[in-house]
């Protein structure tokens, strides 16, 4: 009988959850779904050092997230597909719904929560 540990597409998916973890990870990858960036815009736009977006950069890289262009001598960064771009903007969506911070919305299931 086959376990879910004996399956690697749950492992594999459980990996990309661990990528996921990272909040500024999913912020460039959510700022990545609208144009490619650079890592010095990413750090403008985070507040956060260019050694720092680079090292998380390097990840979502290692995971097939997203991938490097280079334009000169500059390295543009862009979104792999669209599939963890849906996962990603269904969870922020999830956790809107279920903060106790953010008023609260009707959502039918089926229906884009807007």
């Amino acid at each position: 009988m086959s376990t879910w540990k004996s399956q690697p597409s749950c492992m594999a998916a459980a990996n990309l959850f661990k990528v996921l973890s990272s909040p500024l990870r999913v912020g460039i990858l959510l700022r990545l779904d609208e144009r490619p960036h650079t890592v010095g815009e990413l750090a403008d736009v985070f507040g956060a050092s260019q050694p720092l977006v680079s090292q998380h950069l390097k990840v979502l890289r290692q995971s097939c997230l997203v991938q490097a262009d280079r334009h000169g001598r500059e390295m543009s960064y862009r979104l792999m597909d669209d599939h963890v771009t849906h996962m990603v903007a269904d969870a922020v969506a999830h956790a809107r719904e279920h903060d106790p911070a953010t008023p609260a919305q009707t959502h039918a299931p089926g229906k884009d929560a807007s």
